[in-house]
């Protein structure tokens, strides 16, 4: 049974353990089940993405959204960080190594800012609760000083998108993700 878990770092950010099992001809692993997160809402698109070591994507957010992530292949450092005002844990950074070597899973609910790094070229897979919507795609600075995170590359290639995003102090009004947001 997988094991599911809380973060005592993000209110409302849970990790997963799930269970692994194998012999001679590979392995098999449960790697989402919709009642780990009884807050949660049912998934409705999955997506995959495949990056080189180096690549950093983020930090992002969404108003509306929850994703839950996975690394199938490689390693990724991961960044998530409380936007949420008026949340218990606002202002908090949680940096996970997942994938090889940290087999987890981590359900992300909408206001908490996320990304990651490759550490290794890698494959990472995400279920999110909500169909692609632009006016829900939103960002802030990978680099900002009151994130204060360690992305665990020197020197990180990032989209367009994510070298322009602003700084935390810097979000759009009514753009900002407060606490109590649907998760």
């Amino acid at each position: 049974m997988a094991t599911v878990t809380e973060s005592d770092v993000i209110a409302g950010v849970v990790i997963v353990e799930p269970d692994s099992h194998g012999d001679e001809r590979g392995r098999f692993v449960e790697s989402y089940r919709r009642s780990w997160f009884p807050q949660g809402r049912e998934m409705v698109q999955a997506n995959r993405s495949d990056k080189q070591a180096g690549a950093l994507v983020g930090l992002h957010y969404h108003l509306h959204q929850a994703d839950y992530w996975y690394v199938p292949r490689g390693r990724a450092r991961v960044v998530l960080h409380d936007l949420r005002d008026g949340s218990p844990t606002e202002g908090a950074t949680l940096a996970l190594d997942m994938g090889d070597g940290n087999e987890v899973g981590v359900f992300i609910p909408p206001g908490v800012a996320h990304g990651f790094a490759a550490l290794t070229d890698l494959t990472i897979t995400y279920l999110v609760d909500q169909y692609y919507n632009p006016e829900d795609e939103l960002g802030v600075a990978w680099d900002d000083p009151a994130v204060d995170a360690d992305w665990g590359v020197a020197d990180p290639v990032l989209s367009k998108r994510d070298q322009s995003n602003p700084a935390r102090a810097d979000l759009p009004a009514g753009r900002t993700p407060y606490w109590g947001l649907r998760t």
